[in-house]
């Protein structure tokens, strides 16, 4: 047996299980907010999709995806971080969504030994994908003083030296912040100094409010500086938030072409590629910006309603992009428990998304919101947590 599953941690929602099992919530209708599972309808034409391709199901699809679903991406890419061009053939390659890409990405990137470097609180498949690669995670704190924000500067040299990969999530989970292109230049000047690859994850790239100020990607950023290569760069992008799909298994990596190359070869004996009827879905999907647009509408309107409701009683404030609230509550476990006795919510504590790292655990104070149910139920979970605060 491999010994490194012994370094897990029990995933976030197996403590938030422990820690409300035997409680007797109110008697009230249960709102979950958790989670970060998208409840908007999923597009009406991309179910028409999926049921005109079922005929597909006799066939294996290849790891590499048909042609049209990687032009699809890159032509999004394209037009959405104003890039000059992006590879159809070489520079994309589709995911089984972005978690199995993220944590596959791992194994085939870097040696037993060698540090991962990810943010703090994070995505808890960087720390997994990590460990069972038989690497050391090195977590940089994300706290509000640093705008919650890795503080990548900090990180010694020492570390630097011994580090195979760098994960990033802009916009942040849990914390809704976004790096500026400022902040991927100086990492991208790392990366050459110190020999390591960037993976950023970008799932919630188009969860923002102002529709004039998207925000800025990695490959973005290397464009900026010349680097139509985006060497050393890669990212991730899913439909799950974008199109209300989480359960279609969609997503893709772009980037670096001869680490995409490296990264196909180990897909090509990982087994993971997308089904074809999903493929074809996701091609119509990718090809839409309308239901996203409108995707985003829906979440303005429950940010500015939520938060109307929530002002004076609870620390809070609306996070640059994103669908979660990250409120400092004092002692988040207690919080968390707290109010799914009194009021039937459930949310999650923020010490289950961080570890302890030079002293402090940096989401031990909050707890985390998913503003994904309906807008009804969002008013009622803020009004319930309005009488639990008062």
């Amino acid at each position: 047996m491999n010994p490194n599953l012994d370094r897990l941690q029990p995933y976030p929602f197996s403590k938030l299980r422990s820690l409300k099992a035997g409680l007797k919530p109110a008697d009230k209708p249960h709102i979950a907010l958790a989670m970060g599972e998208p409840k908007h309808t999923p597009p009406a034409f991309v179910c028409d999709e999926l049921i005109e391709h079922l005929d597909k199901l006799p066939q294996y699809p290849s790891t590499r995806g048909i042609a049209p679903l990687r032009a699809a991406i890159a032509n999004w890419l394209r037009a959405r971080f104003q890039l000059a061009n992006v590879c159809a053939e070489t520079q994309v390659l589709p995911l089984s969504g972005t978690r199995e890409g993220l944590f596959a990405f791992a194994q085939a990137m870097v040696s037993t030994g060698s540090k991962v470097l990810m943010p703090n609180p994070f995505y808890q498949i960087y720390e997994g994908g990590a460990l069972l690669a038989g690497a050391k995670p090195h977590l940089v704190n994300c706290q509000a003083a640093n705008g919650f924000k890795a503080d990548f500067a900090a990180v010694s040299a020492a570390v630097w030296h011994q580090c195979d990969l760098v994960y990033l999530c802009s916009p942040g989970n849990p914390t809704g912040a976004m790096l500026e292109a400022a902040d991927f230049h100086q990492l991208i000047r790392l990366a050459d100094r110190y020999d390591f690859t960037i993976a950023a994850d970008e799932c919630y790239s188009e969860l923002y409010f102002d529709e004039g100020a998207p925000p800025v990607g990695l490959l973005q950023a290397c464009e900026d500086i010349g680097r139509s290569d985006f060497r050393r760069c890669v990212v991730f992008h899913s439909l799950s938030k974008r199109s209300n799909l989480p359960g279609l298994r969609s997503g893709f990596v772009a980037g670096d072409a001869q680490l995409l190359e490296k990264f196909s070869l180990y897909r090509t004996y990982h087994g993971c590629a997308m089904p074809l009827y999903a493929q074809y879905a996701s091609v119509a999907a990718w090809r839409d910006e309308q239901h996203v647009r409108q995707n985003r509408a829906i979440y303005r309107e429950k940010f500015t309603t939520v938060l109307d409701i929530l002002n004076g009683c609870l620390d809070v404030e609306r996070p640059q992009a994103g669908f979660y609230l990250w409120p400092f509550v004092g002692d988040g476990e207690h919080f968390a428990k707290t109010l799914f006795r009194q009021q039937n919510i459930t949310v999650l504590p923020g010490a289950y998304l961080a570890r302890d790292s030079e002293g402090v655990n940096p989401g031990s104070s909050y707890v985390r919101i998913a503003l994904v149910a309906t807008l009804q139920e969002c008013v009622e979970a803020a009004q319930r947590i309005r009488t639990f605060c008062r």
